[in-house]
């Protein structure tokens, strides 16, 4: 059964704000959330999926968790179209396939302006997946991609707030699911973000370049089973970029985002079809908006 994979939402612009133009270079959206209960199951076969994000952002945060002042709510919706496919042609033991994520995205961030547009175009090559082994009395499934965001999205420099990020990245990721009990699921998905350089920043900044850190970020869940279709639990996630971002090649301390969230969700099936929801607050936030966000889901595998 072949399960969804990468995502790719809406990019906020943090440098829009003077203050932060000066001390910080936000990351692009990433997977936050987005990916959830059953993360690691798959096979050979295909899915095609759409998903629904809405996200509501009251706060901008600095590098202390303090609030930038200045600076309003942040509101916007994006749908995703993801088509992958799995192979049964195998290397290392596990099935070769690859993926393309599609994007588009509105956001509107008051007095700082709105965008909306297409986002970024994911591609993946290379993905590895294993079927089920057993770490002691443990079942697991797991998965290795590689994903990487071409910079095609809605960008103008004269805007503070785009949907593109007008940069490349390369994006792997490692997925887990396992089921240490009856009826439990936990699955996990660790991501590692490298960012090239935007040499077209917006206007405002008064920058001629501008270059987001290195960043590891996760989702993470644990659900359990009630009855054939209805799996119900908590879901997470957390981002913290571990590089400075740089302008004119410079690093900027005291810049790294961080970000927690935590939530109820459920995962209901009927056949081949999947559908899913996920709710989550966010917590010890640092360099980047604060709020709340909704995801929507539903697959069709093949």
């Amino acid at each position: 059964m072949l399960k969804p994979l990468q995502y790719v939402l809406f990019l906020i612009l943090l440098s829009a704000t003077p203050l932060v133009a000066q001390t910080h270079v936000a990351e692009p959206a990433v997977n936050l959330g987005d990916t959830s209960f059953l993360d690691g199951i798959a096979g050979p076969g295909g899915v095609i999926e759409e998903i629904g994000d809405g996200a509501h952002e009251g706060t901008i945060v600095d590098g202390s968790g303090n609030t930038v002042s200045g600076t309003g709510t942040v509101n916007s919706i994006s749908q995703l179209t993801h088509v992958a496919w799995i192979t049964h042609k195998t290397i290392l033991g596990g099935w070769y396939g690859t993926e393309v994520v599609a994007s588009a995205a509105h956001v509107n961030a008051g007095s700082m302006g709105q965008s909306g547009g297409w986002g970024a175009f994911t591609v993946s090559p290379f993905i590895l997946q294993w079927g089920e082994r057993k770490i002691g009395n443990v079942p697991i499934d797991q998965r290795v991609v590689f994903d990487f965001d071409l910079p095609v999205g809605a960008y103008t420099r004269s805007s503070a707030v785009n949907i593109g990020a007008n940069a490349f990245t390369v994006h792997p990721y490692y997925a887990i699911t396992a089921f240490p009990a009856k009826r439990i699921e936990t699955s996990w998905r660790v991501h590692y973000l490298w960012n090239s350089t935007n040499d077209s920043p917006p206007s405002a900044t008064g920058a001629q370049s501008m270059q987001a850190g290195q960043a590891i970020h996760f989702n993470a869940t644990t659900a359990y089973n009630f009855g054939k279709h209805l799996w119900l639990g908590p879901n997470a996630y957390y981002l913290r970029q571990i590089t400075d971002g740089r302008i004119h090649g410079i690093p900027l301390r005291n810049s790294p985002e961080q970000v927690a969230a935590i939530g109820p969700g459920m995962v209901w099936n009927s056949g081949k079809w999947f559908f899913y929801a996920n709710g989550y607050h966010e917590f010890g936030v640092k360099n980047r908006p604060e709020g709340n966000k909704l995801v929507l889901r539903v697959e069709k595998v093949f």
